[in-house]
């Protein structure tokens, strides 16, 4: 017992240091150049003074805040909002002047990489020693979804938008942590709430998580024949698993409701000139919208440049596999949560598609960033405990492509708008 806590006090200092590493990493490398944009933390402002909106008129470069009545209100939902509410409270004591939004994204960023390399202990013994040959393969994989896929540029750009994604993600991967490793129903259902408070489309998800929180008496998790009878042994857990949820879910109805008279209506349609743009010809989300986010996410190429590094992303998107060819040992045979995972990126792969816009100004689809968590149980179960020389190669191909779009999308002014 005592040699177990002495190697998971280890663990733990193990995934701070690469986490707190990977923070730094991220905030010496990325400049927040959205960082203006920082609606979510505007209507946290307002909510302290106890207003929904905004009583005057937004700077010019908050266009997308939506004029209703007397006030101006924003297009994210309230898990959003409340995410950033200790940001707005600095804000208030006079502590911080402007949206840190290139330190919360590092902040993301640290988490993140945290809970990845913990999660990596529901794949079993291999990797829960700090002395098995694992060890590499778990900081390489705990370092793949940040600096290895497109989250690196564009959770760097440090704007509202690429802060909800990042939120998302964080939000997925440390439910996960709390649902798989060390389950706390509670912790895991305030995480879930952290995620689709800020994705919305996370919630259909929801069934996920509970597959994986219902045990039967000798801990195996429950088959599907058998789910109603572990439904209702485990009814106290998913009550705990759910209350936060719920609560938010209540919340942001309401908060939809006071604003645009229906709980359904986020506001994003009511941005001005949205209506009138043609990808949403058919509405803000239509089967329509499919053929044309397939596309940006999995065949949309580089452009090629006269001078060094001789390519460069389209501004609007690339394919993810393009931006990060790690992704391409995704197809691996095997992995010990395969089904449930491929079961979450269709789901999720779907809703995105469907949205209008692929995803405006961004490096590949960032949208995609929600799908990293699933797409991380695939890698790490799929693969051997010990790191080979093709994860290698591809880690350090993926890291390259991302090191080079993130220069050229944050430090220069070679993609332009």
């Amino acid at each position: 017992m005592a040699h177990e806590r002495r190697d998971t006090t280890r663990q733990f200092w193990i995934a701070a240091a690469v986490s707190l590493s990977a923070a730094l990493a991220f905030y010496f490398s990325t400049k927040a150049t959205l960082h203006d944009l920082d609606y979510t933390s505007q209507i946290a402002s307002a909510l302290l003074r106890g207003d929904l909106g905004l009583r005057e008129k937004p700077p010019d470069w908050l266009n997308e805040m939506i004029p209703q009545g007397e006030r101006y209100y924003s297009a994210f939902p309230l898990g959003a909002v409340l995410s950033v509410v200790p940001i707005a409270l600095l804000q208030k004591a006079g502590l911080i002047d402007n949206f840190p939004g290139h330190v919360l994204a590092a902040l993301i960023a640290g988490l993140c990489v945290y809970f990845f390399f913990q999660l990596a202990k529901a794949f079993g013994a291999d990797y829960s020693s700090h002395k098995s040959a694992s060890l590499v393969r778990r900081i390489l994989l705990a370092l793949f979804p940040i600096f290895g896929t497109w989250t690196w540029c564009n959770l760097g750009f440090g704007g509202a938008w690429q802060i909800a994604l990042g939120l998302a993600l964080m939000g997925q991967t440390a439910a996960l942590y709390f649902s798989l490793v060390r389950p706390s129903p509670f912790v895991a259902g305030a995480f879930f709430a952290l995620a689709f408070g800020n994705r919305t489309e996370l919630l259909i998800t929801l069934p996920l998580y509970l597959y994986f929180l219902c045990r039967q008496p000798n801990g195996t998790t429950v088959n599907w024949k058998n789910f109603k009878r572990g439904f209702r042994e485990n009814m106290p857990m998913l009550a705990r698993f759910l209350s936060v949820p719920i609560i938010l879910a209540l919340l942001t109805a309401a908060y939809n409701f006071a604003r645009f008279h229906s709980i359904f209506d986020f506001g994003y349609i009511h941005i001005p000139e949205v209506r009138d743009e043609p990808w949403y010809e058919h509405g803000l989300f239509s089967i329509d919208a499919i053929p044309w986010n397939m596309y940006t996410m999995l065949f949309q190429g580089f452009d090629s440049i006269s001078y060094f590094p001789y390519i460069q992303p389209n501004g609007f998107g690339c394919s993810i596999f393009l931006a990060s060819p790690f992704l391409c040992l995704l197809f691996r045979q095997g992995g010990r949560y395969k089904v449930v995972a491929w079961v979450a990126i269709a789901l999720l792969t779907l809703v995105l598609w469907c949205h209008g816009n692929p995803g405006s100004w961004q490096f590949s689809y960032r949208y995609a960033m929600v799908l990293l968590p699933w797409m991380f149980l695939l890698l790490t179960g799929n693969g051997p405990a010990k790191i080979t020389v093709s994860e290698t190669f591809l880690f350090a191909v993926s890291v390259a492509i991302n090191a080079m779009a993130m220069w050229q999308f944050l430090w220069t002014d070679q993609i332009q708008p």
